[in-house]
């Protein structure tokens, strides 16, 4: 499914009462506040990303092998505590991400540098996989069961499906962890609740996926890559559309920074500011 805190971030100290355990920038090896000190390394961050995602996709999976007559609702509130579980348990120390395409919101505004991306999406996709394994190791009499996800519906159906849900996920995820106004001790409740929202809306449908890590993990492990298009271009568009109408919607930032990284803007910009500047001879 999915999950995300953006804690690692520059606006997000307000979101635990420890404010040091984020670091002000992803990457950034140390963080400070008044009062106390706390050094949270790259590394450290990767290992939270890798280790939260394996916890996520394990439970999920587990679940689903185990209680096969569990229901929609059933498997809808099971990811949806899963996810404010492991917001609250990893996301003072990576962001709680868990997920490629949050990664690549958050990296898209700024939030994180592009950097940093390629190494968050290996500890995510390699979290799924293991999980994945895990699972097949620990129930060997369910190996017919595909633990990934496949479109029920047609193509564009589910690709719809999964980018109007991870818009949502990433939108309601920019309100409560970006916002400075929001109550960002209440993320990983919003984001949990937002996750069972969706489950119970698509699952039956696109499976829900919200995230390119779930269902690459054991699409991977099967060889089946029937689809799974879907499930990279949707959510990823999706969380990416979410994170930058709340940001047009609140103006979080100004307008000429958030998207001052396209050179079209840009130009627009600089050509503006030549255009008053300039005096038209008498």
């Amino acid at each position: 499914m999915a999950e995300i805190l953006d804690i690692s971030s520059t606006a997000s100290d307000h979101i635990l009462s420890c404010p040091c355990l984020a670091s002000k920038e992803l990457g950034d090896d140390s963080s400070h506040s008044s009062g106390c000190s706390k050094t949270i390394s790259f590394t450290q961050k990767l290992v939270a990303e890798f280790l939260g995602t394996y916890l996520l996709m394990f439970a999920g999976f587990a679940a689903m092998v185990v209680n096969k007559n569990m229901g929609v609702l059933g498997i809808a509130a099971l990811w949806g505590l899963d996810t404010m579980v492991m917001i609250y348990t990893v996301g003072h120390v990576s962001g709680a991400h868990l997920n490629p395409a949050v990664t690549i919101a958050f990296a898209s505004c700024k939030r994180i540098a592009w950097k940093y991306v390629p190494a968050y999406t290996l500890a995510q996709v390699l979290g799924a996989i293991v999980a994945t394994v895990t699972v097949r190791s620990m129930f060997k009499e369910d190996q017919s069961q595909f633990l990934g996800t496949i479109p029920v519906g047609s193509d564009l159906q589910s690709l719809g499906l999964e980018f109007l849900i991870t818009f949502y996920l990433m939108f309601a995820a920019a309100g409560t962890a970006m916002d400075n106004p929001a109550v960002g001790e209440l993320t990983g409740l919003v984001i949990g609740a937002v996750v069972t929202i969706n489950s119970i809306l698509a699952g039956p449908i696109s499976g829900a996926s919200m995230n390119p890590a779930r269902s690459l993990g054991p699409a991977i492990l099967s060889n089946c890559y029937k689809k799974q298009w879907i499930y990279i271009l949707g959510p990823t568009a999706g969380a990416i559309a979410g994170i930058w109408f709340y940001n047009a919607m609140k103006f979080v930032k100004p307008f000429d920074e958030v998207t001052k990284f396209f050179p079209f803007h840009r130009r627009l910009a600089q050509n503006k500011i030549q255009t008053t500047n300039t005096s038209i001879p008498v």
